[in-house]
């Protein structure tokens, strides 16, 4: 698609996988939305976890995608897995780290009694905001400035999970949520700009602020009493070769425990990280410590520990 640009500024058709290591990466076939997507995940997520919907009392969608600000994307998720009147439903959004920020929230609230299942959702289409790049890269007067600028948005990637969250104690052989730290650098929030017409991004300064949030909340949670230097995966938000190397070198993370899906899946945002993990399911065994991280734009960052 930007083979014209490529070869008018003289830049290589693999650009994109020599910077990045992004390879592949996935659009959803014809007439398939990112909601009907998260609505599928959720239905896949309801039916493995062996709850019904009616016990569902909170539902929250945290993709960045959208077709709409109002009403919500959660109604239409709710309506399509038929969930009961009395479910909470909202979006949550806050870039890639959505997805774990809801099921923090939903954790702390079934801990206060107040619902016993939550269902967290995320569907990502990046077509619509590619094709808009493509088209604006292919213009006669881009220059190669432009690649920069817009060149995360050709990392991303659709894709969508969803995650059951329930009460402990009515399910002892389960996963659990043990809890985590975060961290706001939120003097870094025009480093990232993002919305239909395209993601233009500052990217060296994205990983540099984003780098320096990690290795903070690290060393304070380390000095809080968490122990994360020996776990046995660290499932990371998906982003690229640099963002992982950085933060693999940063924290002094053993390689062979950091799991990569971006060369397949490109940057799902908040989907990236709950793929990830349920890719490694399939070779993790109870007992196991999980760290789930990431860094969102803004910046923020979180860290969660789950016990497999």
């Amino acid at each position: 698609r930007l083979a014209p640009s490529l070869k008018r500024l003289h830049l290589s058709r693999r650009l994109l996988e020599r910077v990045t290591g992004v390879s592949e990466r996935r659009w959803w076939s014809p007439g398939t939305s990112s909601d009907d997507a998260a609505i599928e995940a959720g239905a896949k997520a309801l039916a493995e976890s062996g709850v019904d919907p009616s016990q569902i009392g909170l539902l929250i969608n945290t993709s960045v995608t959208r077709r709409n600000l109002e009403p919500s994307v959660a109604v239409k998720i709710h309506h399509g897995l038929g969930l009961p009147s009395s479910a909470v439903n909202f979006d949550l959004a806050n870039a890639c780290l959505g997805f774990v920020n809801g099921m923090t929230l939903a954790a702390n609230m079934i801990d206060a009694g107040q619902i016993k299942y939550a269902l967290i959702v995320a569907g990502e289409d990046a077509q619509p905001t590619q094709e808009t790049t493509f088209r604006r890269l292919n213009d006669p007067e881009a220059t190669r400035e432009d690649y920069l600028r817009e060149f995360a948005t050709l990392t991303l990637g659709c894709g969508a999970a969803a995650a059951v969250v329930g009460p402990a104690n009515a399910h002892p052989a389960s996963h659990r949520i043990l809890g985590g730290v975060s961290r706001a650098g939120t003097e870094h929030h025009e480093l990232c700009d993002g919305g239909p017409d395209g993601m233009f991004t500052d990217t060296k300064g994205q990983l540099d602020g984003g780098l320096e949030l990690v290795v903070t909340a690290w060393h304070e949670a380390h000095a809080d009493g968490w122990n994360w230097s020996s776990m046995d995966r660290y499932v990371t938000h998906q982003v690229s070769n640099s963002y992982t190397n950085a933060i693999i070198k940063a924290v002094n993370l053993a390689r062979d425990r950091v799991p990569i899906t971006f060369p397949k899946w490109g940057n799902v945002g908040p989907a990236s990280l709950p793929m990830t993990l349920a890719q490694e399911s399939m070779s993790l065994s109870a007992g196991d410590r999980v760290q789930c991280m990431g860094v969102g734009s803004g910046l923020n960052t979180t860290r969660m520990e789950l016990a497999w």
